[in-house]
């Protein structure tokens, strides 16, 4: 592939959302660019739900199968590497990867993710995505009826934990440290059976990620089948705020109803964009991109 090849389309991000953009493009005839690093943040977790037709399979499984879909196009093209800068040109933009090579493109479209940031627990990461959970929609079923854990507080601590009380009875919040509930708060929770624990947390003890128990930094322990947690995360790519794309209080990159981000000729999908964060609405944000992104083109070329 030849530098400064032109597309009417780059693609950063060939994961569930920026596939699905790359195949409503492709099935409206446009080139396109599909840029990928092969790093999802869902590459530990061991299997997807709440998709239909793809209940219960692994993510790999469904990216691979989604890729080979797309390849069918013929004027959808893809690039492994990793997108490393961007620039505004006269005609549209260059993206830049990490081999040297430069594309240029009439319009983007950033379907790369977030990056978590891990808090300094050890065992944490090991266990993310499969006992160290963030989301009950997607997993909350395979550990029904279990002896749940939250980590939170605070607002968030009450809240989550009023959720997750739909799939199971033995739920304890985790505080980490000393308690920012209010009273109301802890009494409602403690009246519905919840468990409050305000002791830090020195390490997840776990077996190939699979949560055995937490360990308290005062030498107690508490055993755990699934922990959820909301944690701190950054964009994965930098290149849509060199451009100049808005970001929301969240840290989410902030789009219109269009898709489209605050820069003319800029958008964005999937999990950059949303706290919404399941493969299904990944899927869903990047065909509707890819549709209202060749809408707009055709009719200004009109």
């Amino acid at each position: 592939m030849k530098n400064l090849e032109k597309f009417d389309v780059i693609i950063v991000g060939g994961s569930y959302s920026g596939l699905a953009a790359g195949m409503a493009l492709g099935r409206s005839l446009k080139k396109v660019l599909i840029i990928d690093s092969g790093k999802p943040c869902n590459r530990q977790t061991p299997y997807s739900h709440n998709f239909l037709t793809q209940d219960g399979k692994t993510p790999k499984e469904i990216a691979q199968l989604a890729k080979l879909q797309v390849e069918l196009y013929n004027t959808v093209h893809f690039l492994e590497g990793l997108a490393t800068g961007g620039k505004k040109t006269q005609n549209g933009f260059q993206i830049e990867t990490d081999s040297g090579e430069s594309f240029e493109a009439k319009k983007l479209i950033f379907a790369t993710g977030i990056r978590d940031i891990m808090p300094q627990i050890k065992g944490f990461a090991e266990c993310w995505g499969i006992s160290v959970l963030h989301c009950p929609y997607c997993h909350g079923y395979e550990v029904r009826h279990q002896k749940t854990g939250i980590l939170g507080n605070g607002e968030y601590g009450y809240e989550f934990s009023r959720l997750i009380s739909n799939w199971t009875d033995d739920l304890t919040l985790f505080t980490n440290g000393k308690s920012t509930l209010s009273k109301d708060e802890t009494q409602k929770l403690m009246g519905k059976g919840i468990k409050i624990v305000e002791s830090e947390i020195a390490e997840l003890q776990h077996v190939e990620g699979h949560l055995k128990q937490l360990v308290f930094k005062d030498g107690s322990v508490a055993a755990l089948k699934a922990i959820y947690a909301h944690i701190p995360f950054e964009q994965y790519c930098p290149i849509p705020e060199t451009l100049g794309c808005e970001l929301t209080e969240e840290g989410y990159i902030k789009i219109d109803g269009q898709q489209m981000t605050s820069v003319e000729g800029v958008y964005a999908c999937g999990d950059n964009t949303t706290r919404m964060r399941t493969v299904s609405n990944a899927v869903a944000m990047g065909a509707t991109t890819g549709m209202l992104l060749n809408k707009k083109m055709v009719l200004d070329e009109f």
